[in-house]
């Protein structure tokens, strides 16, 4: 039973998606009271990730589950909770995660992964009992991950949700509920890039221009950045990017090679390939130092790809990422004091807006060359 007042099935608006490359479709559906472990949230903003982007359009998603309301990223506000549910009141602000943190798994309790056992990363678009709050017509709604941040109101566990200061900027904690932090994190707890050392970024989204940041604030000499689109190479300078290269403007080396013509034929000590692009993965590893280069991966996208044998034999290393590593109770607080003390600048990540109900624009306007970000105001 709900500890709120508002415990009625709510009418309200989402962003339907029927099947895979289909358009996303604006529809009246209901979402359900929160169970006991369960809160309800009034969406304020989302935005819209790469992730996102490849469950709406791509066709081979390996969840492929329709009807469905996407979106991952946002902030919004606790409308009902269970009986269940602690350290949470209605009208508190929050952001959905991916993952969550129960503090006494095995993983939990290891400085190794952010890869709870407890509650783990949901990929079947349900609830943890199977079923779902959301509906249309009376036909079950699936999320994505543990959320849906494209609709005016979600339900989701309690554990998957992380309380924000309410003087952070809301389209800033959008951001931070995926993307950027991904990227930041990455830098900061996957690679734990070293003082003085040497940084390439492989595309320059949101996640990217995280871990340029993050490199940034941990003390990298040199950051390089790499994108076909040389309108990023401005955002990139601005979170501490010191050198660009746009791959088009030289076709006749490999991204590997010019990275290496940076740092004097060595390579980077890390390499983070933020796109999801098969052919990327190769040239990140190459583009590391050998016997001792780290090549994280970060982008998603990627169902299989062939690795070339001899560069890892030669001691470098490749690992892969969710959120960044980033422990959601231990280190997204971190992150959020940070956003609060200005130590960086998200207002660069956020250069297009548009409502709910103009959604299908934000897929227009990513391919816009000026596009970072598309926030979506609920």
């Amino acid at each position: 039973m709900s500890k709120s007042l508002s415990s009625q099935i709510i009418t309200c608006t989402a962003a339907v998606i029927w099947g895979s490359g289909e358009p996303l479709k604006v529809e009246e559906i209901q979402i359900e009271p929160p169970k006991s472990t369960e809160v309800r949230v009034r969406m304020l903003y989302a935005s819209l990730c790469h992730t996102d982007v490849l469950r709406a359009r791509r066709k081979g998603d390996p969840v492929a589950v329709f009807p469905r309301v996407l979106g991952h990223e946002g902030v919004g506000m606790v409308e009902s909770f269970g009986d269940e549910v602690t350290g949470l009141e209605e009208g508190d602000y929050v952001i959905p995660t991916m993952l969550a943190e129960c503090e006494a798994c095995e993983n939990c309790t290891s400085a190794n992964t952010n890869l709870c056992l407890t509650y783990p990363l949901s990929r079947s678009g349900l609830m943890s009992d199977g079923t779902s709050r959301m509906s249309i017509k009376g036909q079950k709604l699936y999320h994505m991950f543990t959320c849906s941040t494209w609709s005016e109101y979600m339900v989701i566990d309690y554990n998957y949700v992380h309380k924000i200061d309410p003087s952070i900027p809301l389209p800033h904690a959008s951001v931070l509920s995926c993307g950027f932090s991904t990227g930041f994190g990455a830098a900061w707890k996957e690679a734990q890039v070293k003082m003085g050392s040497t940084v390439a970024v492989l595309g320059l989204g949101a996640v990217g221009l995280g871990v340029t940041e993050g490199a940034r604030m941990l003390g990298a000499a040199k950051i390089i950045g790499v994108d076909k689109n040389s309108m990023k190479k401005d955002k990139g300078l601005a979170f501490g990017m010191t050198d660009f290269i746009n791959p088009d403007e030289c076709s006749d080396k490999s991204i590997s090679q010019m990275i290496k013509d940076l740092t004097g034929g060595m390579g980077v000590d890390y390499c983070f390939e933020c796109v999801g692009a098969e052919s990327l993965i190769n040239q990140a590893i190459q583009a590391t130092k050998e016997g001792k280069g780290k090549t994280i991966v970060i982008g998603g996208g990627i169902s299989s790809v062939k690795i070339d044998y001899f560069p890892l034999l030669s001691g470098r290393t490749l690992k892969g990422s969710i959120f960044g590593g980033l422990k959601v109770k231990s280190d997204l607080p971190i992150l959020m004091e940070k956003c609060k003390n200005k130590e960086f600048d998200l207002d660069e990540l956020l250069t297009h807006e548009v409502t709910l109900q103009d959604i299908e624009k934000a897929f227009e306007l990513l391919k816009q060359p000026d596009c970072v970000k598309v926030l979506i105001k609920i």
